[in-house]
């Protein structure tokens, strides 16, 4: 055969087919539902539907999100996980309402996240795993009402302070990335940092059940420090590809 080889075509989406896949959620949203439908290209008739609140593209082979995702003014929900997406659009950061943003799964690096991300000021819940991001950005600890933060499966060696320190974080899963490993040392300070109050006293002025305790208590840690192993790395599969994103269906399963 001449020329290059073509990728999958993809099923083509109609936008008869766009309003029979809308979904009323339980809250009364309405939500796009067009996942898992071999859709290679963002679907272009779908901005005839674009007062939809909430709209799922999960599980497909789309590879770019266009710049006219800003259209969607009414979004607040948005799951793009299990794609084959490169690069966010800067429009992306028009998207004021949106609580909630799934990009997991993907093909995405540091460099494909753009700085326009920080302007999500209501995104509660941010799932960037399973992607090669190598460094996160320091600008989305501007996300004040960040609240679950998934980074699992990445490149990640450190996470900004910025993000760490966020005043609303819950939950945060970092996973499965090559974070270099403390020494022994390190373990004992991070122990000694999480003390609230710390009294230094001499033990002839204790009375006998107090030097006990207290003797008790250093036995404790003692043996804490003694069980540290040496090593606490990780098997690396560096062989392992992406898991196959029809393996599971459910998302709360991945």
């Amino acid at each position: 055969a001449k020329g290059k080889a073509k990728g999958p075509k993809g099923k083509k989406v109609t936008l008869k087919v766009a309003k029979n896949s809308i979904k009323i959620t339980f809250d009364g949203k309405r939500r796009l539902d067009l996942s898992k439908m071999g859709i290679t290209t963002f679907p272009k008739c779908i901005l005839k539907l674009a007062d939809v609140d909430e709209l799922d593209l999960s599980r497909n082979m789309i590879k770019k999100i266009p710049d006219f995702i800003e259209k969607f003014q009414n979004l607040r929900w948005l799951d793009l996980h299990s794609n084959q997406i490169e690069k966010l659009p800067e429009t992306i950061g028009m998207l004021q309402n949106l609580f909630y943003l799934n990009i997991c799964n993907n093909k995405l690096t540091t460099k494909s996240l753009p700085v326009e991300l920080s302007q999500l000021k209501n995104l509660r819940t941010l799932n960037l795993g399973l992607n090669q991001i190598d460094n996160l950005p320091t600008t989305l600890g501007a996300l004040k009402e960040l609240q679950d933060v998934g980074l699992f499966d990445n490149y990640l060696t450190t996470i900004p302070n910025s993000v760490a320190k966020l005043p609303k974080l819950k939950k945060m899963n970092v996973k499965r990335n090559p974070f270099p490993q403390p020494t022994e040392e390190e373990l004992l300070i991070d122990t000694i940092k999480r003390i609230e109050a710390l009294y230094l006293v001499d033990e002839k002025d204790l009375c006998g059940p107090c030097l006990k305790k207290c003797q008790e208590e250093r036995d404790k840690l003692n043996k804490l420090k003694n069980a540290v192993p040496t090593s606490l790395r990780k098997p690396n599969f560096s062989s392992l590809m992406t898991p196959n994103s029809t393996a599971k269906d459910n998302q709360a399963e991945w």
